[in-house]
């Protein structure tokens, strides 16, 4: 039996053989970043369930039943490139109250979804560069086409991490409204304007309907 007989024979199965392994890879993956989302909705749930923690009125716990989130699609979730702004200078952002917390600009993300390259600047509160536990903390907070059209209308925020690299990924099934959505005596940062995105991201918690 020829070498060149073998080649032909075995290379056709040893390239299918590797293309099973990649996609069984990828749906492991796929799997894994599923259930992970899967739980931060629980979680969330349950942090608003539980009568010790919850941020819901008085008149909304006893019919709570679960938030309303957007079905997970995994085209909201994407691999930003980080742009870092050195030397930033701190500026106080504006709240739904008098409150004005001490924010830096920490960055620009760079993204593409849907075919559109998006930019979203993300921030880091100078209170937390003192505190370890919140010392890689990140606050991304935006507003988009679905603000006040099936989300939140004064936006919504996603909870980051400093990442190793100059990459992060960014996912929008995580993101989550800020309390004075649920209950008005909360202060909650309004996205800056230039936190706006000019697409519907329907991903991530929906309007709570009271």
């Amino acid at each position: 039996m020829s070498v060149i007989y073998l080649t032909k024979v075995f290379k056709p199965l040893l390239l299918l053989g590797l293309l099973f392994s990649v996609l069984m890879v990828s749906g492991q993956n796929q799997d894994r970043v599923l259930q992970e989302i899967q739980k931060f909705q629980s979680d969330l749930n349950a942090e608003f369930k539980d009568p010790e923690q919850t941020i819901l009125k008085q008149e909304d716990q006893a019919d709570f039943e679960g938030l309303a989130f957007y079905p997970i699609d995994l085209s909201f979730r994407v691999t930003a490139q980080i742009e870092r702004i050195a030397e930033a200078v701190p500026f106080l952002m504006p709240t739904t109250t008098e409150r004005k917390p001490e924010y830096v600009l920490y960055g620009i993300l760079h993204f593409v979804i849907q075919g559109q390259d998006l930019s979203l600047p993300i921030y880091q509160n100078t209170e937390g560069l003192e505190d370890l536990e919140y010392a890689d903390y990140l606050f991304l907070p935006f507003t988009d086409w679905t603000s006040g059209d099936g989300s939140y209308g004064g936006g919504r925020y996603i909870d980051l991490a400093i990442p190793d690299g100059d990459k992060m990924v960014l996912d929008f099934n995580q993101s989550y409204n800020p309390y004075c959505a649920y209950n008005e005596r909360y202060s909650c940062p309004i996205p800056p304007k230039e936190n706006d995105l000019p697409i519907r991201i329907e991903a991530g918690v929906k309007a709570f309907k009271h």
